[in-house]
């Protein structure tokens, strides 16, 4: 489920690009510093966004540079670094870990396992850190995975295990801005979720993999499930217009309002392509 929450690119300002690479390089820096080399293959732009947010809302001091690295040798590229930024690739090493140990347990991918064992020894430290977000990472993919088995049959269970995960991810610490946040994050783990199973749809049909909207038995069902889509996300952007942001909030925005549909335009250009 990674790679939903992004920016639509061509959108962003120039301004915004390079402020968008620094935050999404930083969280890199510190995954090899905080993890490993190899862990840095795993990072996902969701986490730009997650530090992006909470940034923007505490707005703590940064440093910053300029580096090259062996994924981009010869052009130095800006960053930046603070502890959202830190938080973001601990949770990003975090998710990975599980999202790799369920591509080697589903379809026996073996890349995903040798990802997963490399992460693995650096989940201890991480759950020292943040106790609460580990356990409850673990918890909902613990759940997500006996829904599965059973093939539940009304997305809302599982989309709601997967937005209790993202509630807590959401919620750096508990203070006045933890109710909003959580509920922010419940509605974006909602509507990742419910997203991924309409994309997937096809491909888990095909691999005969659980997918909550193969379950119900109704086929596919493009205009019904944008309506759960609009709702999910409708609710997210409610809770976040509720939130003081101001520092990056327009490259936010691009994100929420444009971003995270990309994947969702994609596939419904293909059906409508299918149809005609």
């Amino acid at each position: 489920m990674f790679g939903y929450v992004t920016a639509s690119w061509k959108e962003l300002t120039r301004q915004e690009q390079t402020r968008y690479g620094a935050v999404y390089c930083g969280i890199c820096r510190r995954m090899r510093l905080q993890c490993s080399q190899a862990s840095r293959l795993a990072l996902s732009y969701d986490m730009a966004f997650l530090a992006l947010l909470l940034m923007s809302l505490y707005e703590p001091e940064e440093t910053g540079g300029e580096n090259a690295c062996w994924l981009h040798p010869i052009t130095k590229r800006p960053w930046v670094d603070n502890r959202y930024v830190r938080y973001a690739a601990d949770m990003n090493a975090v998710l990975a870990y599980y999202n790799c140990l369920d591509d080697w347990q589903d379809e026996g991918n073996t890349s995903a396992k040798l990802m997963a064992k490399a992460l693995e020894k650096h989940l201890p430290p991480i759950e020292e850190r943040y106790p609460r977000q580990v356990a409850a990472i673990r918890d909902s993919i613990a759940r997500l995975t006996e829904l599965e088995k059973e093939n539940c049959a009304n997305p809302d269970e599982p989309a709601g295990v997967f937005g209790s995960l993202m509630a807590q991810l959401l919620t750096y610490q508990q203070d006045m801005w933890a109710p909003t946040l959580a509920q922010m994050g419940f509605a974006l783990g909602r509507f990742i979720y419910l997203l991924d199973a309409a994309v997937d749809y096809d491909k888990d049909k095909r691999k005969g993999k659980y997918n909550p909207f193969l379950a119900m038995g109704t086929g596919k069902d493009w205009p019904r499930w944008e309506e759960y889509l609009i709702l999910a996300m409708g609710r997210c952007t409610d809770c976040y217009e509720r939130l003081p942001l101001v520092q990056d909030k327009s490259l936010l925005d691009n994100i929420l309002y444009s971003g995270v549909w990309m994947n969702y335009r994609r596939e419904g250009q293909k059906e409508d392509q299918k149809h005609d």
